[in-house]
Order: structure tokens, then sequence, then C-alpha cells
């Protein structure tokens, strides 16, 4: 009961790249960077493991960014000629690849990692991989053509790209595979006409536990500026939950703690599992035990036992190490003293 779980991306160390950064430079190139790599992996995988956390996952170490470590083994993306482009409803501008060609995968993806992964923990294992529509909102296109019905090909392309990673990951070895779409908190309307069901090609066939990760953004303060004008109520998740509800994705994770999420919201949810953030990551305050029981036991009234998870607001990618240490190690603190008060 109460499971726990990361979001997705940890903190890179400083002798792999550089820190506090989204789009981070690697320190060194070649073998080297590949053993980093795999040190970073392994260091993340031990601190997750002695924060008691139920759920891991690689921490995302072995890509620059959560969608543009995907696109790097995709053929058909130029990434020697990146443009400045803005993102998620021009909310900040950020260098991306170009779509330049058909898509198509240029082998395995992820197999280094996840692989590695699974060999070296006895829990349950998580990989993220980025959403189609998020995808498409993170890349210049070039091919496909202007208008909607062009990004909805585009989207579906990225899936069938996804789906193939997706079900080699599950031969891998990983328990949960999640599909990062922030890009549902942006684009509603759409998410819920034709990005769930991109969602939903990414995820066909897979027999492992599949997941959606929906939040407002990394702790940056282009997402934090946002935030602040978005309300004393942010709704967005009442357009796109319905249609999850209704899709085959089994679990769903979600912003909670110090946002302006009603939580009602998330009965919309019924029948899947919910994996609902008690941990900010746009503070460095580190949450104490009793806050995070606190936030388990509000949701408690929307959320059954038995369904539900407790997580990050996201990744923590951008955070100082020490202050992700911190909070994965309260989170493991506070979902213990859930259990002991709730169970």
């Amino acid at each position: 009961m109460f499971d726990t779980a990361i979001a997705g991306s940890l903190p890179k160390p400083s002798w792999l790249a550089e820190p506090e950064k989204l789009w981070p430079e690697w320190r060194s190139g070649g073998a080297e960077l590949d053993r980093a790599k795999t040190d970073a992996t392994l260091l993340w995988l031990k601190i997750q493991e002695d924060a008691g956390l139920d759920i891991v996952g690689d921490g995302e170490q072995s890509r620059q960014h959560f969608v543009h470590g995907f696109l790097a083994r995709v053929e058909g993306i130029d990434f020697e000629h990146k443009v400045k482009m803005g993102i998620r409803n021009n909310r900040y501008d950020a260098m991306v690849p170009q779509v330049v060609g058909p898509l198509r995968l240029g082998g395995r993806v992820h197999a280094t990692e996840a692989r590695l992964a699974r060999a070296h923990t006895g829990q349950r294992l998580k990989f993220t991989l980025p959403g189609p529509m998020t995808i498409v909102d993170t890349v210049a296109d070039r091919f496909y053509g202007e208008g909607k019905e062009s990004r909805i090909k585009l989207a579906f392309a990225f899936a069938e790209l996804l789906n193939q990673e997706a079900r080699a990951l599950e031969a891998d070895g990983v328990d949960i595979v999640q599909f990062d779409e922030p890009a549902f908190n942006v684009y509603m309307a759409d998410a819920a006409e034709w990005g769930v069901a991109a969602l939903e090609r990414a995820a066909e066939g897979l027999t492992c536990k599949t997941a959606v990760h929906i939040c407002y953004g990394y702790g940056i303060k282009a997402n934090i500026d946002w935030k602040a004008g978005l309300g004393g109520e942010w709704r967005q998740y009442e357009q796109v939950f319905p249609a999850l509800a209704k899709s085959r994705i089994d679990q769903v994770s979600l912003e909670c703690f110090h946002s302006h999420v009603p939580p009602d919201l998330m009965r919309l949810l019924e029948g899947k599992d919910v994996m609902v953030g008690v941990i900010d990551v746009a503070s460095d305050t580190v949450e104490t035990p009793e806050e995070i029981a606190e936030t388990i036991g509000k949701v408690l009234r929307f959320v059954p036992k038995e369904r539900f998870i407790a997580c990050t607001n996201c990744g923590l990618a951008p955070m100082r190490r020490e202050v992700a240490e911190a909070k994965l190690a309260a989170l493991g603190k506070g979902a213990a003293l859930a259990r002991q008060r709730f169970a």
C-alpha cells in the first residue's frame, strides 16, 4: 500500500553533465561518457533503493533531454541544423531538431540503460519515454506539412516508433513503461480529441503496466511564471482525464502538492492507478514526512488506497543533487508514515 516512485528524471552529477540545466552539455565523450552514464545510473538506483522507493528508474542519466534522448536514434531527424522554436504554446524557446524525412528507428534506443537498470535492482522498474504529442511539440517539422491533420499524422508516426521501443523495453524486463505528456496540459482539446489515441497507439500490445505522466512542467522559471498566471484553480486536467479514464493506459501520474489542482478531479480517473505528486519539484525546500503523509491523507478522499502511488510532481533533472536526494528520502519516510496512519 502507498507504493513510492519518481516521475522520471533525476539530476545529473556534475562529473557527468552541467548541473541544474534542462539541456546540459556532457562533460566528456566516447567511452568515457558511456562509463560516466553507467556510473550515474547505478548511483541513482542505489539512492532510490536507500530511500525506500518501491518503483525505481534510471533517472534518465543517459539522455540529455527527455524528448531529444529518444529522437537521437530516429532516422528522418536532423540534429545538425537545430532551430529556435517556441514550445508548450510558446511558453519558452528551445533549440530543437527538425523532421526532414520519413521517420524510422535506426535500432534500439534505450536497451543499454534499461538492461543495466534491470540487472542491478530487484525493485519494480519503470522506464520513461516521451509521448507522441509532446514530441510533436518539441521538434520543428519540415516534412509532414502544416496544419492540424499533419500534426496528427506526425504524432502517430512517432507513436509507431515509440511502440517498437516500448515492446523491446518490456522484453528487457521493464515492469512499467511510462509516456511523458506535459503537452496534454497545454493543448487540452487536442489531447482529448487525438492525443490520447496516439498515446494508446504507442502503448499498443504491451502486457506490462503502462502509464502517462501529465504535469505543469519542470521547476524552471518559465514554468513557474506560467503557473503563476493560471489563477486560483488549475482545471486543465478536467478536459483530458475522462478520455484517459476510457483508455487502456493503466496509470496516470499527476501534479498535486503545492499546486492549485482541485484534488476532486482525481475522481475522474476511476479505475486507474494514480501516481500523485507529493513532492514539489519547483522548490528547494524539502518536504517533511508529516507534510507528505498529510497530502496522502487528503487525496485518499478521491483515490482508493489500493490505487494510490506516492510520486514526485515532475522530474527532478534541473534540481541540485543534494536537494533531490533529500526529497527522495522524505518521500520514502512520508509514505511509511502514511502506511502507519491510513492502512
